[in-house]
């Protein structure tokens, strides 16, 4: 299913022509057509040729409602640019066209309208030409002209066939599968509550299928679907839709809001974008400017950032940052328009290139610049990676809904990024761009380097302070861990693979004096704090990171040899008898009965033992 535009003048005869076309008025405001002039975005739909049913959205001629046009235009296939014959190109018509453009609606045909009214061959061919020099202006040299009589019908039959032609050429609205419906018509009908009409791309929406609007987060269900007055189960993307919405009032919605299914768009503050200026402004565009966004159905108040010039003027293209008042629900990819406020001016237009960038980038940095433009113009595989980059790996369905990628287009650009390295597969099910991995490795060496460096006499940094340094989840710190062999891990600590603990000749001695006490009693071992005393911290902390001294509490430790004669015999006992006590663990070792009881509660932290009453048991580690 298509949509089409009705743009031109006031007086142009837009709305006559879709009502002679469609037998439906779109002027449906009681001021509207007591004025004869469209005020708000018409609606209507018609038959082509080919018995295709295709929408129309009619949009406001007269420049005070320039921006309820922007509101109607940005989701159409093709557009007719009416012109009257009798007055020729107005400043709207120029504005209307310009507008077209930016939102690269390829397939415009003009419609010169009202040739009922002209007398004179010779008049009717000057505006003609006058026409085709516009169009020539703006690269639309192939554009039909279709002189056309709504009052007559002269010419509304080639008319049909040339918007049959236009629209044959277009390809079907892919499904993403992550529908989108920019809301420009809010209204309440007695019985059903409230109801939202659109333009739905990106995937089909169904009756029962829960929905929430953004940027507003509101959530809801759809309780019915009609399709140009058809009631439908399931709406096509591509075709114009009224959703009958359960679970949120009409008061909570309005023009602009996007209703999608949950979790699938995030709105943002924030916008990286390329962006055209018209050749015709006469103001340039300066940095920090007050500028109003329209993007779909939505607006703003926004303040661009230029990001690799000072100023832009008229006819440049560059790179901006907007940075929005209220947030937006866009995406990649979607196209928007820029006017400044006061005085009203459009100023020009372009593409959404990043919709969630994350911070202010720094002006006049080439990486910036390099990064959007391969956002812009890299390979599928490149966008995809592009995509990828984050602080941790992505779900493949989040990705596709960040680039609008068709499931072909995205199997095709995985295979593509795999195959060349860009990005990494995670179990099979989530992604990361390479770019990311290598600046987490980066960032792992550099903060061991600096930790080695700081503490020679540890043998590397414990697993959870790393792990809360970066911000990173666990089986993504071992991953990297595992997959470099610059990094290593021993126990409970990461390390440069390098790192080696190196005693200082005066360390070792101070060493060999700590063994000789160990080895004089061996399980009445001096305290830590004597330990520290006669060896130095540094040094008694080193041994226990090497596991030469074990450390069961926070006063005693014994060398590995013993701590290990101590575990055997005191598993032995309780696979023999079936429980042992403190005395007994005393007296098997000839040690006290504070020792005793550091050890038995150590092994009861890990599961050796199972303390009931005073004895101890068979743990589950046993």
């Amino acid at each position: 299913m298509r949509v089409i535009g009705t743009a031109g003048h006031v007086d142009h005869g837009k709305s006559t022509l879709v009502e002679k076309l469609s037998g439906i008025n779109p002027d449906r405001l009681a001021e509207e057509q007591s004025r004869q002039m469209t005020i708000d975005l018409g609606f209507a739909w018609l038959d082509l040729p080919s018995g295709e049913t295709i929408g129309i959205v009619d949009v406001p001629g007269h420049r005070d409602f320039i921006e309820n046009m922007l509101a109607g235009v940005g989701g159409i296939d093709a557009a007719l640019l009416v012109i009257a014959a009798d007055e020729g190109i107005m400043p709207q018509t120029r504005e209307h066209l310009a507008i077209l453009r930016l939102l690269e609606i390829k397939n415009l045909l003009i419609v010169l309208s009202k040739i009922d009214l002209i007398d004179d061959p010779e008049w009717l061919e000057l505006v003609q030409l006058e026409v085709e020099d516009l169009l020539a202006e703006h690269s639309l040299a192939s554009a039909p002209v279709i002189p056309v009589s709504a009052h007559s019908g002269a010419g509304l039959g080639a008319l049909l066939q040339s918007l049959q032609a236009a629209l044959d050429d277009l390809p079907i609205q892919s499904n993403y599968h992550h529908p989108r419906l920019p809301i420009d018509r809010v209204f309440v009908v007695s019985g059903f509550g409230t109801v939202v009409t659109g333009t739905l791309s990106g995937g089909t929406i169904s009756v029962g299928d829960n929905i929430e609007l953004q940027p507003s987060g509101r959530i809801g269900r759809i309780r019915g679907l009609q399709s140009y007055k058809q009631t439908v189960r399931t709406a096509l993307p591509g075709s114009r839709v009224a959703v009958n919405i359960a679970g949120i009032s009409g008061a909570q919605v309005g023009r602009g809001e996007v209703l999608a299914y949950p979790g699938q768009i995030q709105p943002t503050l924030l916008a990286d974008v390329h962006f055209s200026q018209l050749a015709d402004v006469e103001r340039p565009l300066k940095h920090n400017a007050e500028v109003k966004v329209f993007c779909g159905a939505a607006e703003s108040i926004a303040n661009v950032r230029l990001i690799d010039k000072e100023t832009m003027r008229a006819g440049e293209t560059g790179w901006l940052q907007l940075r929005l008042r209220d947030a937006l629900p866009v995406t990649r990819g979607d196209r928007f328009i820029l006017r400044y406020p006061s005085p009203a001016e459009t100023i020009g237009g372009g593409l959404i290139v990043n919709a969630h960038p994350g911070r202010r980038h720094k002006r006049y940095q080439t990486e910036v610049v390099s990064d959007l433009e391969t956002r812009l113009h890299g390979s599928p595989g490149e966008r995809l990676a592009q995509a990828a980059i984050g602080d941790e790996p992505q779900r493949l369905t989040d990705l596709q809904k960040k680039l609008g990628y068709s499931n072909e287009e995205l199997g095709s650009a995985l295979n593509e990024a795999l195959d060349e390295g860009l990005i990494l597969a995670f179990d099979g099910k989530m992604y990361w761009a390479a770019q990311s991995w290598q600046t987490l490795l980066h960032t792992i060496i550099a903060e061991l380097s600096i930790y080695h460096q700081a503490s020679p006499l540890r043998l590397g940094m414990p697993r959870p302070e790393l792990r809360s340094r970066l911000g990173l989840k666990l089986s993504l710190l071992d991953r990297a861990v595992a997959g470099d062999d610059r990094l290593a891990a021993e126990g409970n600590f990461i390390k440069l693979a390098e790192h080696a603990i190196v005693f200082s000749p005066e360390q070792e001695a101070k060493t060999e004096r700590l063994r000789q006490r160990l080895a004089a009693a061996p399980f009445t071992p001096p305290n830590i704090a004597d330990m520290n005393q006669l060896a130095g911290e540094g040094v008694v902390r080193a041994l226990m990171d090497m596991r030469v001294l074990v450390n069961v509490s926070d006063t005693i430790a014994f060398a590995a040899a013993d701590y290990e004669q101590l575990v055997k015999g005191i598993r032995e006992r309780v696979k023999s008898q079936g429980e042992v006590d403190a005395k007994t663990v005393r007296d098997m070792f000839g040690t006290s009965r504070k020792y005793a009881i550091a050890v038995l509660e150590h092994l009861d932290s890990l599961g050796v033992t199972q303390r009931v009453g005073d004895i101890r048991k068979a743990g589950r580690n046993l």
